[in-house]
């Protein structure tokens, strides 16, 4: 069986789609920072795809891995001369194999952070791209500040040409730029954070700024950070899905990725030195990304809040049982058509009720197998940037928010570690402790966790959503998931 590397790319079996294009051609364009499954099923299958129509040869990516568990992407994709196999599954249970073949290198930065700088620093690269996740920024939940207390941080602020972080490593290649008299590149955030080009125009310049004023003011008046909705499925690579390529396409590929059919990438125009000609494969290059920024966050991504903890506590640990239970489906419809849709500016070309549909269908996929684990982990830097605001403005405006103060108790209720059939529930959160120390409380001082003004903000004063709020959260202690949503739904 062949392992996947340039040489045996022509020994695949047919129904492996491989790389038209001559790889020795290509040369490197774009850094990309976070190299996870999502940025291997989303952006670099684009790049792949455009490179398979003859174009964007000298847009290749160099990856960039920053944190411990990086450093085995680095061994595997090299290894395989960094290529992978992204498998689409369908509902029907088709499986869709391609060799990707866009990323040209990966750099694993606390081996050597001055290779990292310096690749960034070279003119040939116009781009640095990031899927760094939620918690990457490095900002408060409430305030949006940047957190300059933070260890790493002032490790790089103090030492700023031996870099830990992100920040230290991006700003000290646009420091080199700056110096040697060359153009910036542009900063793309690939993350699902509302604004996430605005969002991390915010935190480098601080960053910047806390380094040297005059470097943040040329960042801030030079630098490009466009901001893009992205929206692909992409769950966690499980062993048997190594085992599956292995044995129905005779494919050694030593970590694949996995995702659904439907992809979506809605990019601001706003670069500096060039972009590849991303609309020619499917990209909506737009001038205003807002509207379809808050569909994808207040419907796909807090509907995936509104099914896993309720979900997790009932007993299911997949996305999609959960979503061919008829009473969960009413609910996150509900949700989607009464409290997150209400919230939405108009979204040009977009029909909302497919959209709501088409998202039923896609959590419904049973060949994904998304773990409801991976859609409850930190919560708390999902809950206050997607759920949160659809709170408030409901608020604002006197709309339905019953079912929004549902899932955040539902979150609290979880938070207490135990499922309703007494399982121990493993909660993934850099606010672990903080979080359950909070849901220990919830039956004799109920609100506690909602008061906690980090995440929260002062939304237990609002008295329609502390009574809603505490009405769920004594309805899950007494009756459990399925009579709460009954009952919420009849509402």
């Amino acid at each position: 069986m062949p392992v996947l590397s340039n040489a045996t790319l022509s020994q695949l079996d047919s129904r492996v789609a491989v790389p038209r294009y001559d790889r020795r051609k290509v040369t490197p364009g774009i850094v990309h920072i976070g190299v996870g499954g999502f940025h291997r099923a989303h952006q670099a299958m684009y790049l792949d795809a455009l490179m398979n129509c003859g174009e964007a040869l000298d847009w290749g990516i160099v990856g960039v891995g920053v944190m411990p568990g990086d450093r085995r992407m680095q061994e595997v994709l090299a290894a395989q001369d960094h290529l992978y196999t992204l498998v689409v599954k369908h509902p029907n249970g088709e499986r869709e194999p391609r060799a990707i073949g866009a990323m040209l290198d990966y750099l694993y930065a606390p081996d050597d952070p001055e290779v990292v700088v310096e690749r960034m620093a070279d003119p040939a690269i116009r781009i640095v791209s990031l899927t760094v996740t939620e918690g990457g920024y490095n900002f408060h939940p409430v305030t949006g500040e940047f957190d300059l207390a933070n260890s790493d941080v002032r490790h790089d602020l103090d030492s700023p040409a031996a870099p830990r972080t992100t920040f230290g490593l991006v700003v000290e290649a646009l420091a080199r730029r700056r110096a040697r008299g060359l153009a910036p590149f542009t900063l793309m955030s690939c993350d699902n954070i509302q604004g996430n080009g605005e969002v991390a125009r915010r935190m480098f310049v601080a960053f910047a700024r806390a380094r040297d004023p005059a470097l943040a003011e040329w960042i801030e008046a030079e630098v490009p950070f466009p901001n893009a909705m992205v929206d692909r499925i992409t769950p966690v690579t499980q062993a048997v899905d190594i085992e599956e390529l292995a044995g129905e396409f005779g494919v050694e590929d030593a970590w694949p990725v996995v995702c659904e059919p439907f992809t979506q990438w809605v990019l601001e125009d706003h670069f500096i030195c060039g972009r590849p000609a991303f609309e020619r494969v499917g990209v909506q290059v737009v001038e205003d990304v807002e509207p379809y920024e808050l569909m994808k966050l207040r419907l796909l991504n807090a509907s995936h809040q509104a099914l896993c903890y309720f979900g997790t506590l009932a007993g299911y640990r997949y996305a999609h049982e959960v979503c061919r239970d008829p009473l969960f489906v009413d609910f996150l419809l509900g949700y989607m058509r009464h409290e997150g849709s209400p919230t939405l500016a108009p979204v040009p070309g977009v029909d909302l009720e497919h959209y709501r549909l088409t998202l039923i269908e896609r959590f419904a996929n049973p060949e994904i197998k998304d773990t409801l684990a991976r859609l409850c982990a930190e919560s708390s830097d999902r809950i206050p940037k997607w759920l949160v605001p659809v709170i408030r403005e409901q608020l604002a405006k006197g709309g339905e928010i019953h079912r929004s103060a549902a899932v955040v108790a539902s979150w609290a209720r979880y938070a207490e570690g135990l499922d309703e059939q007494g399982e121990p529930i493993t909660v993934i959160d850099r606010l672990r402790h903080e979080l359950a120390a909070l849901a220990a409380e919830n039956r004799t001082r109920p609100a506690a966790f909602i008061e906690n003004r980090e995440l929260f903000g002062d939304l237990a004063e609002h008295e329609r959503f502390r009574q809603a709020y505490l009405t769920t959260l004594a309805s899950l202690h007494e009756r459990g998931a399925r009579a709460t949503l009954e009952t919420l739904v009849g509402e």
